[in-house]
């Protein structure tokens, strides 16, 4: 179980956070000690906030009086309502909260149910509750709850973090779009190399995501920014657009256009121009049609996006190189790769006859093979050619699960503490 502690100087923003998912019937409300509650049962932001009131009043002095944490079992665990109860309570009696006014949230939201308590490290006769060496109390109180409880066992944070779980393209018909958006476009700078817009689109698409570029004014001044549509199985937009700012800062346009300039850097650096440049023109040459050649390259670990325009003309081609971690716009191989090339191959029957083709097949008995990639990130579960023109087919569904899920992060939580940090930022 992993614990994640929050300090704040708004305790309304956590009450309304956590509130707004009870109204919405993404959480229920499973727990209180020391609260106000309404006539009818239910909760409201006012009643919450009296009921912390006196604690608040009695010390002015403390910067971040609130307290919002969130427990988070493994998934696996299926944890019941008492459970968790008895687990918030003994949580807060080890970390010295157990006589403070408390409100326990259950959030159902995501795959990885999870509950949230709203407190206040601010005790009745206005002294703040000691935090040292919170942490790593913290880290005994779960492995302490996880031994009684028989809950799973994380190796370490860290490990939860980038956990071997795995993740699968995005499908809307689960309805959490958002989750597997984020899940996605979180991970992706930090294993994949791409130095243009069309090559992180042609990557996305890869789990069912696109991106578009938005321009716009604030305060008289021009802004970019970027938004994330969902795709179904043609490739067409069935979700509402997403701002990137949900998805945490590196996922917006500013974050993109960094990333670009550091894969500049380490294409330099290494050679994986070279070897995927040999190994796409001897496809090239042995094979006849665009399937048997996008399934020789799929089999060597290489996905190839084919963007076409409404009238069938290629305009794009991309090729997405699991072993080395790079995208590359087919042009920037070589002009024998561009788009223009397929295009007269596959739709005027022009075949490209490269000079360096024959080169490359003794090019690649020479080069070492490579290493194969780790299969909790990389492995393929369907090595089959894909077959016909449709979309689909070139977006590549079957290439299965690619990168760590991190055991389902609430999102929503991370866009509301980075919005609580933007606030104390600007406050200051």
């Amino acid at each position: 179980m992993i614990a994640k502690i929050g300090h704040g100087a708004n305790i309304v923003g956590a009450l309304s956070y956590n509130l707004q998912k009870v109204h919405q019937e993404n959480g229920q409300v499973l727990f209180t000690q020391k609260m106000r509650e309404s006539r009818d049962g239910t909760f409201n932001l006012g009643d919450c906030y009296r009921s912390f009131e006196p604690y608040l009043a009695a010390n002015r002095n403390t910067e971040k009086p609130s307290l919002h944490i969130s427990l988070n079992p493994d998934p696996a665990d299926n944890v019941d309502d008492d459970r968790y109860i008895k687990m918030a309570q003994e949580y807060m009696n080890e970390m010295g909260y157990g006589q403070q006014p408390y409100i326990v949230f259950k959030h159902t939201d995501i795959e990885r149910t999870h509950i949230h308590i709203v407190s206040t490290n601010v005790d009745r006769i206005g002294k703040k509750i000691p935090d040292t060496f919170e942490h790593r109390r913290s880290m005994q109180a779960c492995r302490q709850l996880e031994k009684k409880y028989g809950l799973t066992v994380p190796a370490t944070e860290r490990q939860h973090d980038t956990g071997a779980a795995l993740f699968k393209p995005v499908d809307f018909k689960q309805g959490n779009s958002k989750s597997q958006i984020a899940s996605v476009v979180r991970y992706l700078p930090k294993y994949y190399s791409y130095q243009s817009f069309g090559a992180y689109n042609a990557l996305l698409s890869l789990f069912n995501i696109t991106a578009q570029e938005v321009t716009g004014e604030q305060a008289g001044k021009p802004r970019q920014g970027m938004v994330y549509f969902a795709l179904d199985a043609s490739g067409q937009k069935v979700s509402n657009p997403f701002k990137s700012s949900l998805f945490g800062i590196g996922a917006g346009h500013a974050a993109l256009q960094a990333h670009f300039e550091k894969s500049g850097e380490l294409f330099k650096e290494g050679n994986p121009k070279g070897i995927l440049k040999n190994t796409i023109e001897l496809a090239m040459h042995t094979s006849n049609n665009e399937n048997g050649f996008i399934a020789q390259l799929k089999e060597q670990g290489i996905n190839t996006v084919v963007r076409r325009n409404p009238e069938g003309r290629i305009y794009g081609i991309t090729f997405i190189d699991h072993a080395s971690r790079s995208v590359w716009n087919g042009s920037q191989l070589a002009k024998g790769l561009s788009a223009n090339a397929f295009n007269q191959w596959w739709n005027e029957g022009i075949k490209p006859q490269s000079a360096d083709a024959v080169k490359s097949i003794a090019a690649m008995q020479n080069t070492p093979s490579k290493e194969k990639a780790p299969e909790g990130l990389f492995g393929f579960l369907d090595k089959e050619t894909s077959g016909g023109n449709t979309t689909k087919n070139l977006f590549l569904d079957s290439i299965g699960s690619l990168l760590p899920s991190g055991q389902g992060e609430d999102y929503d939580e991370l866009a509301f503490a980075n919005q609580m940090k933007r606030k104390r930022k600007h406050k200051r």
